[in-house]
Order: structure tokens, then sequence, then C-alpha cells
């Protein structure tokens, strides 16, 4: 029973990293409808200006998501008004363009750190929380608190205000929207800079967690792509429960029969729901509704 509880406790903080990582990814790809390729690369650099604050400035890791998260919301604004928009109704030209950021910010970054891999030391993060049957490192249960907090926010966001109402808007048809008035490019932009901050403020929350290296995004994206599809596409809910069920594949797949066929076990979740429920376990049948 103990190892049960134990690997089910791993599932979930793992569970809590994989929905944060996908909740921007699906808010982008809900509203304005573009497979962010390089959305682990934007974790990636949200870990990288953690680290530069942290390290060089010597600010305390979770209190550079105030330059960090602001930073990667300005960033997400270019790519959406720079590459993005000037391809809309190209969706296969914007996947191309989006996987070509990829490269653009790893060869970046490996110029920059010459291939050297870092790490940001954090006493906080590194403490643990003895729960009996397993220890908890507190980097990883801010990181789980955090993706609950997210989720809250976002769904008030999506459901309580105005711009949200504009959103929903756009997401359920574009030229309606048009018609009644709302600026659809510039809900796409903004749409855009929150998805790109949330991977920034996920960045800085994995930094004490995760060694640094120009491809560590690329161990995230994958199980965020699968997250997003296996919770329902567009759905802040589906994204967030999503997590914890492909974390609870992997956890228990990966301890019980081979911890090598993790991702697959999981990518058969993936292609399972695919093929069974398109819209995924939390999606609507026939929608992609921003939000539910």
């Amino acid at each position: 029973m103990d190892t049960f509880m134990r690997v089910l406790i791993i599932a979930v903080l793992l569970g809590g990293i994989y929905g944060l990582v996908a909740m921007g990814l699906n808010l982008i790809f809900g509203v304005v409808r573009v497979v962010n390729f390089a959305h682990g690369e934007l974790v990636m650099l949200g870990m990288y200006g953690a680290y530069f604050l942290n390290q060089v400035l010597g600010w305390n890791v979770y209190a550079t998501m105030v330059i960090v998260v602001p930073a990667m919301f300005v960033l997400g604004l270019i790519i959406q008004r720079v590459v993005i928009q000037p391809l809309s109704g190209q969706t296969t030209m914007q996947l191309l363009a989006t996987f070509g950021l990829v490269i653009v910010f790893q060869n970046s970054v490996l110029a920059i750190t010459e291939g050297e891999a870092y790490s940001v030391s954090s006493s906080f993060a590194r403490n643990t929380f003895d729960l009996g049957v397993a220890k908890v490192d507190y980097g990883r249960l801010v990181v789980l608190v955090a993706t609950t907090a997210v989720a809250v926010a976002l769904w008030w966001l999506i459901h309580k205000t105005s711009f949200g109402r504009s959103v929903r808007a756009v997401t359920e048809d574009r030229m309606a929207a048009r018609l009644m008035g709302i600026n659809v490019e510039r809900t796409f932009l903004i749409v855009f800079g929150i998805g790109s901050a949330l991977a920034g403020l996920a960045g800085v929350l994995l930094a004490p967690v995760y060694t640094l290296t120009p491809n560590v995004g690329q161990s995230f994206i994958f199980a965020a792509f699968a997250v997003v599809v296996v919770g329902g596409l567009g759905s802040v809910t589906g994204a967030y429960l999503g997590g914890f069920l492909i974390g609870l594949v992997e956890a228990f797949s990966g301890y019980y029969i081979d911890p090598r066929l993790g991702m697959a076990f999981y990518f058969g979740v993936f292609l399972l729901v695919l093929i069974i429920r398109p819209a995924g376990l939390f999606g609507r049948a026939g929608s992609e509704e921003m939000g539910a």
C-alpha cells in the first residue's frame, strides 16, 4: 500500500508539472487555432531568465517571475504579431514557423551557453515535506499549487470578465465576433501573450526542479501535447485534469511495467482518446470552446 501511495504522489506531482505547461499551450490553440511547437522553448527561456536573475543579480528564484512573466508576455506579442499573424489562414506555414522558432531559440541559447548545463540553487525548493509514505520537495509542491491557482484564474478570466466574453465569442465564430465589433486580431494578440506568459511562469517554477539545458523544453512539450488532446482541445478544465491523468499513466506504467515505456503508454492513451473521442475527455463533442 505504501508503494502504491508513493507512486500516486509522484503521479500527482508530475501531473501538476504537465498541467501547468499544457494550459498556456491549450489556451493558444483553443483561441488562435495555432499549434505552437515552440511552447516548450518558451518554458526553457523562462527557466534561463530565472537563472540569470537568480545567479547574476542575486534575486530569489520565485521573485524573478515579476520580470520573467511580463517579458514572456511581450515576447508572445512579438511572435503573434511578427510570425503568426502575417501567416493567418495558412495553417501549415504557421506550424512550420513555430517549428522554426524551436530551432532559433534552442540554437541561440546553445550558442550563448556553449552547451553547458546549469542549475538554480534554492534551499527552499530542495527542502522536503514528509508525508509518511514519501518525501515531497517544496519545489514540486509549489508547482502543484501554482497549477491549481492558474487553472482557477484562467477559468475566471474566460467566464467572468468582458475580455473573456470576447475570447469566447472569437472562439465560437470569428466572423460573427467581428460583426459584433470585437477586434479579433487584438484578442489573438493578447491571448498569445497570456499563453507565452504562462510558459514563462512554468519556466520560473520549474527552474529549481530541473537542470537547465537548451533542449530542456522538449522534456515537457510532448507530454503537454498529449495533455491537450486527452483533456480536450481548448478546455481549461481538460488541461488541468488531463495533466494529472497523463501523470498517473506515466508514473504507474513506469513503476509497475518499465520506466522506459512511460512516454509510450501515455501516447497510447493519446491515440486512444484521439480515435474514440477527438474532442478530448473533457471537451464537448463537435466543439472546441475555450474555457469549458
